[in-house]
């Protein structure tokens, strides 16, 4: 169980630090601006996208076999509902996850504090948010529903690839894949949380609206995760 705590942990970390890393650098006003920048809002979604997938598909693959690499309460929680994993490893993962993505946002934080050109307050740490924190200025009920879908389908689609039936060889990659496209929709919408690990982490350090809008992204996450549970069983019953 430490292993898988560990495990927990580190994978958590990792994506907050290099797929928030990569929001930053490609979403922050640094290379957005007023002007379209270096990369431009589409290019800056579509890189952003692949890197929070690509990073989870090679964790998928590394921590995968020692803690089943959910790196999310949301995705623990619908693997509780699941009946995969008792309450006593929830709690220890969940808190680990936790754990993980403070660690993860701190070190991000001290990285871009190290470049002259990153100001927190106007290029973030990959944090979500909604109204104005929102790049279609969505509102909090909007977000609220859109998380809870994305979220639902990317726990249904975990929770699929990773039966006895499934084919292990492959589910890290459509893991990956899945995380990928919902963050195709969602980064416009809310920045993409369907992680509340993934959003608390950021938004600890960056505080203001960050740290209040965060409850929604927090809350939202674990309501599809239990979705996604019970329209699994209700699909494929008891294949787990």
């Amino acid at each position: 169980m430490a292993k898988k705590i560990v495990a927990e942990l580190f994978g958590t970390a990792i994506l907050v630090y290099v797929a928030c890393g990569v929001a930053t650098v490609t979403l922050g006003t640094w290379a957005v601006g007023a002007t379209g920048g270096v990369w431009g809002h589409n290019a800056g979604i579509l890189i952003t996208a692949l890197a929070f997938g690509l990073v989870l598909a090679g964790l998928a693959y590394a921590i995968g076999p020692v803690s089943g690499c959910h790196v999310n309460p949301a995705v623990t929680i619908g693997m509780l509902v699941a009946k995969r994993i008792s309450a006593v490893d929830a709690v220890g993962y969940i808190v680990a996850q936790f754990i993980g993505a403070i660690a993860g946002a701190g070190l991000l934080l001290v990285t871009f504090q190290s470049s002259p050109l990153y100001h927190k307050a106007l290029d973030g740490l990959g944090a979500d948010g909604y109204g104005n924190s929102s790049m279609i200025h969505v509102s909090a009920g909007g977000a609220f529903l859109v998380e809870v879908i994305l979220t639902a389908i990317f726990v249904f689609v975990i929770l699929a690839v990773t039966t006895k039936n499934a084919q292990a060889a492959t589910a890290g990659l459509i893991i990956g894949l899945t995380l990928a496209f919902v963050h195709f929709f969602g980064i416009p919408v809310t920045g993409t949380s369907v992680n509340p690990a993934r959003s608390f982490g950021p938004a600890l350090f960056l505080g203001g609206t960050a740290l209040k809008q965060v409850w929604l992204f927090l809350v939202a996450p674990l309501v599809g995760g239990i979705l996604a549970a019970l329209l699994h069983q209700y699909f494929r019953g008891s294949d787990a």
